[in-house]
């Protein structure tokens, strides 16, 4: 096995291991997905995103390429296509960096502190640098739209039947005992 294929096996491997869902594409190591959370003291907190990850033959040597599935409004990212504009993965990529890193600091940065002037969304961009308030808001309203987890396949859980029954079940069910306990 070649060392950028045992990098790619290895930075995958933590990646699944540090609590995020990948859902690898064609059972392979070089495409997934990665369900990412927008971060808290954001307006994007509380948003869930499919990010499609591509590994190139030359990881780590060369930067993944990295793409939001389903919308955001942000000035970095391409409403249509979900492209990053990320100047650490697209430019200053270092094979000292690894893919938790971009899940966990780069796409949390991006989100926290979107630069409008370097932007792929001009609408978002102006709307950012003109009026702030009523940019959240709308990150808000995409949030609401396009980034619950059933816009990524995802079902909400559902209560399963060996969790605790509700206290008023609970109830109902201590009434039928009949005799009395022993002492």
């Amino acid at each position: 096995m070649s060392s950028p294929s045992k990098r790619r096996e290895m930075d995958l491997m933590k990646l699944m291991m540090s609590d995020y869902k990948v859902e690898t594409i064609n059972d392979g190591m070089q495409e997934f997905y990665v369900l990412f959370h927008g971060p808290k003291e954001s307006p994007y907190y509380g948003g869930v995103w499919k990010v499609r990850v591509e590994l190139p033959d030359a990881y780590p040597y060369k930067s993944p390429s990295i793409g939001f599935v389903n919308k955001i409004y942000h000035p970095n990212v391409d409403e249509m296509s979900g492209s990053v504009c990320l100047d650490v993965i697209n430019q200053t990529w270092s094979p000292m960096f690894d893919l938790v890193n971009v899940f966990e600091v780069f796409l949390p940065q991006l989100l926290l502190y979107p630069n409008p002037s370097d932007p792929l969304n001009g609408e978002a961009a102006a709307l950012m640098m003109r009026d702030r308030a009523t940019y959240d808001q709308r990150v808000k309203e995409y949030c609401e739209k396009y980034a619950k987890k059933e816009d990524i396949g995802e079902v909400p859980e559902e209560k399963s039947s060996d969790e605790e029954m509700s206290e008023d079940e609970y109830d109902s069910s201590d009434e039928q005992v009949v005799g009395k306990a022993d002492p």
